[in-house]
């Protein structure tokens, strides 16, 4: 049983889809979730779920040691970041090494790095004329969206795209993909 912890900043949509693609699952378990907001409606779609959920302050992310301490409590094997706009710590990364992955709503390495998260990305595309955007599932590393690519899936931006629209198509993609996407890494890193 691989146990996969969920990390996420806000609402936690993507936290819930990829709760329950893998409810019931013989070989994988989402046992914990948290964030660094305490307000972040992702508890309460936790608490409905069923799920435990945390959360630390960013100087408690940056440190390390109390969330390692948490996550070797619920014996996590896999971390998935959706959502989460901090950057992981060194101690998490060396913990987690090829273990951590995120996934960020363009086609990286365009419209990637600090800053650059939901509706910023969409207006950067936008903005740029870009014909094209999507998805981008990645590993982590130390560096914002610079992990090596798992996974890309493209959708047209129309003339007439709004961030509001852009974001409903990247969003389909999200909760069509980032699961199944999950469930194949775990499969290879197992075997």
């Amino acid at each position: 049983m691989t146990r996969i912890a969920i990390i996420a900043s806000g609402s936690g949509s993507n936290a819930e889809n990829i709760a329950k693609y893998f409810k019931g699952h013989a070989e994988v378990h989402i046992s914990l979730i948290l964030s660094n907001n305490s307000d972040a409606y992702v508890h309460e779609r936790a608490a409905k779920l069923g799920i435990p959920s945390f959360t630390f302050t960013k100087a408690e992310f940056d440190e390390g040691k109390e969330i390692l301490e948490v996550l070797r409590e619920y014996e996590i094997d896999f971390i998935v970041l959706a959502g989460f706009l901090l950057k992981i710590s060194q101690p998490l990364l060396e913990a987690y090494a090829e273990r951590i992955v995120n996934i960020h709503p363009a086609l990286l390495p365009k419209y990637g790095g600090k800053g650059m998260y939901g509706d910023r990305v969409h207006q950067a595309v936008i903005d740029a004329s870009e014909t094209e955007s999507g998805i981008t599932i990645h590993y982590v590393n130390e560096h914002y969206d610079e992990g090596n690519i798992i996974f890309q899936a493209i959708c047209k931006v129309e003339p007439d795209d709004n961030c509001e629209t852009l974001a409903a198509r990247v969003h389909a993609l999200e909760y069509a993909h980032f699961p199944r996407v999950i469930e194949a890494v775990i499969k290879n890193s197992i075997h």
